[in-house]
């Protein structure tokens, strides 16, 4: 991809992410005062359309991400952030962590809930035990007033609660777009998901539309991990 449909990809996904509505070329020139005409903008779309990475949801609409265009999106953030900074709220909440006390990570998972605006699914691996948060906080979401959405995402909830024993992943942080969920019914949805030690082996997941801030929501659970490893 050359450097300007690049640049013009991750810019439209940033506004989408945001705003949650289609990005015309106009809306796209006046937001980011670039040095190109909307017509320019608009060839810059269509080839980006040709190529599978935006759609048009209806003639005369602005541009949407596919699935294509978010792991496009994810792959850079994780390439060029590192996700290395600590989120000092977190190094807080866990001045006096035990290991057993189911209670504090209740509240953690709660706080990251809000902190992710998703929902955000805990797994206790030895204990067997899930919680669960961030009900009010996905519902909040542009995309649950589509109808049959809602039961959508709680059937891929359920699934993925199902599932979850075999969703643990190595140390690294894996993100699932769209039909790359490992779980049924996930197509309109994204999941994040990584394995701390606490010292025992807890799984973390921050699930919710595909439309979800991927760079917050990484950094959180990239955060969690180094928070752990300075404990």
């Amino acid at each position: 991809m050359e450097e300007r449909s690049k640049k013009i990809l991750i810019n439209l996904i940033k506004d989408y992410i945001e705003f949650g509505e289609p990005i015309s070329s106009q809306s796209f020139k006046e937001r980011h005062k670039i040095d190109l005409s909307p017509a320019t903008i608009r060839i810059e779309f269509q080839k980006l359309t040709k190529d599978g990475y935006l759609s048009q949801p209806y003639f005369s609409a602005g541009r949407v991400p596919t699935d294509k265009a978010y792991r496009f999106f994810v792959d850079y953030l994780i390439k060029e952030s590192g996700f290395q900074k600590a989120n000092q709220e977190l190094f807080n909440l866990f001045d006096n962590f035990l290991v057993n006390d189911l209670k504090l990570l209740q509240s953690l998972t709660k706080f990251l809930a809000k902190k992710a605006r998703s929902l955000v699914l805990v797994y206790l691996k030895e204990e067997d035990i899930i919680f669960k948060e961030g009900w009010e906080e996905v519902l909040k979401e542009k995309e649950f007033i589509e109808k049959n959405l809602f039961g959508r995402f709680c059937y891929f909830l359920k699934s993925f609660e199902n599932e979850i024993k075999n969703l643990i992943p190595n140390s690294e942080i894996k993100v699932f777009i769209g039909k790359e969920n490992p779980v049924s019914c996930g197509k309109d949805f994204s999941s994040i998901i990584s394995k701390v030690y606490l010292p025992k082996e807890t799984i973390f997941s921050i699930l919710g539309p595909k439309r979800m801030d991927y760079f917050k929501n990484i950094n959180l659970l990239a955060s969690l991990r180094n928070c752990f490893e300075k404990i």
